[in-house]
């Protein structure tokens, strides 16, 4: 009996340890989310004089202070969308979205983050977005307009990637096309080039029949004329003696020698003949007879 009420003595004081560890956790959680939200208010009055990078550090302190703050991310993803920061604005919707247990809260998230989708041209997560949107408020015509919107812009995009894809594989098509055409007439041409240098051959055959092609020595009489020529020694190669001896019916340079001397010895009688007539036939001056 002792020990039951030893027990059930122990279970009261642990529940009392429990519940007041609960109770500190608690006073703590709500201090740091009256802090965080002291910390939201002062973002919003520096948001207002434009001292944006002040409010942005406040905002950040004050998420960093309690994760139950869900106000601070959602005014932080306003204020980066309204300065088209669209990458940082989707992340703090996105956070507020997730962190909010309230519907108002979790609709006015989502749908903000649609409109982030729809500046980024996704329009297929747009489209998700209102979706969870209107789960949270399906009375807001607002949510529902842009959901319309962007399901007939995911419908544009989709036509236009079709058409792009299709035009992207007549692209390919053509080039193949071309390639083959190219290449039809790279074989045409080689074809051709092997038919005309085929009749070229058989031209030159031709010919060769006809002898004209024909080298010298096979020709008719070339052949014997080039032998008898063969036969014949060059002039350069005969002996000295045979150069000198003269040809039939031509004088030897010592008949011509005599010959010359004999001309000169004959004209020279002639002169003496001449000479010896003039002294015989020449008059003698008389002196003048006065």
């Amino acid at each position: 009996m002792r020990k039951i009420r030893l027990v059930f003595a122990l279970l009261i004081f642990f529940g009392i340890v429990v519940h007041a560890q609960d109770d500190t956790a608690a006073k703590e959680a709500q201090k740091a989310l009256r802090n965080s939200t002291d910390l939201t208010w002062e973002a919003n009055k520096e948001l207002t004089t434009n001292d944006f990078p002040t409010a942005e550090s406040d905002y950040r302190r004050a998420i960093s202070k309690s994760s139950e703050n869900t106000v601070a991310p959602f005014n932080l993803g306003t204020a980066y969308y309204n300065r088209e920061s669209y990458g940082e604005a989707f992340g703090r919707f996105k956070q507020t979205g997730e962190k909010s247990e309230k519907k108002p809260e979790k609709h006015k998230a989502y749908h903000n983050l649609g409109n982030v989708l729809m500046k980024k041209k996704d329009y297929q997560q747009a489209v998700d977005a209102y979706k969870q949107a209107l789960r949270n408020n399906p009375n807001d015509d607002e949510t529902r307009y842009n959901l319309a919107l962007a399901k007939k812009m995911l419908e544009k995009q989709q036509d236009e990637q079709k058409n792009d894809q299709n035009q992207d594989n007549k692209d390919n098509q053509d080039q193949k096309d071309k390639n083959q055409d190219q290449n039809n007439e790279g074989d045409n041409k080689k074809e051709n080039e092997g038919e005309q240098n085929e009749d070229e051959n058989k031209d030159k055959g031709d010919e060769g029949d006809n002898g004209e092609n024909k080298p010298e020595e096979n020709k008719e009489g070339d052949g014997d004329k080039k032998k008898e020529q063969e036969k014949k020694p060059k002039e350069g190669d005969q002996p000295e003696d045979q150069k000198q001896q003269p040809r039939p019916n031509q004088l030897s340079k010592q008949q011509i020698q005599n010959l010359l001397e004999a001309m000169q010895n004959e004209e020279k009688k002639v002169q003496e003949k001449m000479e010896a007539r003039k002294v015989r036939g020449k008059k003698v001056k008389n002196e003048k007879d006065w």
